[in-house]
């Protein structure tokens, strides 16, 4: 049976749509829909759209809608939400260098897990990731879908700098820091893949609804693939997303 959202104010000129309680594909799936809706539909007065992993953060011209009209016309919207076809999301491979004093933080998670370094790897990189959402920095992908063997908590005190690019760990989470940071999360490698920049056509690399996949590399590839980025030759492999493949 069909759970209708909730609609909640959000300050003086925003509204969030609020599609569930559980973080999880299908709940997630709602929400770009909802947000695949509403572009379609053209509404004036809308200015900005923020997906979260349940939600729908929506920020609109108090001059042009209450919150009460803007909120009965998003419930119609919502009625035709199973009818709304979301595009066929694709798979970002992005090259992770593990340990070392890319991922200093490896040795940790092996000590906690009781797993040999390659049995992390091997479980990391195995995984495609469903990107629910991007926050806290530009780009900064949450990444869904990790194995619980390879869970950790967060550093008690987070680190002041964290490099771009690194690849952490917190709780049942992985994702990637595309700048240089503060952050909590368990480091065990980095990409030397831009996840964001912002003179780019493109400043962010990533899209939520769509899946990263990681692979090892060596340290000298990760070098040899970093100077590829710095001239703008690298490109990220991509594919579309399937079950099996």
């Amino acid at each position: 049976m069909y759970q209708r959202a909730k609609y909640l104010p959000a300050g003086d000129y925003g509204l969030v749509v609020e599609f569930g309680n559980d973080i999880s594909p299908a709940t997630n799936a709602k929400v770009r829909s909802f947000m695949l809706a509403l572009e379609s539909a053209g509404m004036p007065g809308l200015i900005e759209m923020v997906p979260s992993y349940r939600s729908l953060l929506i920020f609109y011209d108090p001059l042009v809608w209450q919150p009460d009209l803007l909120a009965a016309r998003l419930r119609e919207l919502e009625k035709d939400l199973a009818s709304i076809g979301i595009p066929n999301p694709r798979v970002y491979y992005l090259p992770v260098a593990y340990g070392g004093e890319l991922g200093p933080d490896l040795p940790i998670v092996c000590q906690y897990t009781g797993l040999a370094a390659e049995e992390v790897i091997r479980i990391h990189s195995g995984v495609k990731y469903l990107i629910y959402m991007l926050g806290f920095t530009p780009g900064f992908p949450y990444l869904g879908g990790m194995d619980e063997r390879i869970a950790m908590p967060r550093l008690e005190t987070p680190r002041v700098k964290i490099p771009a690019g690194s690849v952490g760990i917190a709780g049942g989470q992985t994702g990637v820091y595309p700048v240089e940071s503060p952050g909590g999360w368990r480091i065990i490698g980095r990409t030397p893949v831009k996840l964001f920049n912002p003179s780019g056509e493109k400043p962010v690399l990533l899209n939520a609804g769509d899946y990263v996949c990681f692979y090892g590399i060596t340290p000298q590839e990760y070098r040899k693939i970093e100077e590829s980025v710095k001239k703008g030759e690298y490109r990220v492999k991509t594919c579309d997303f399937t079950e099996r493949g």
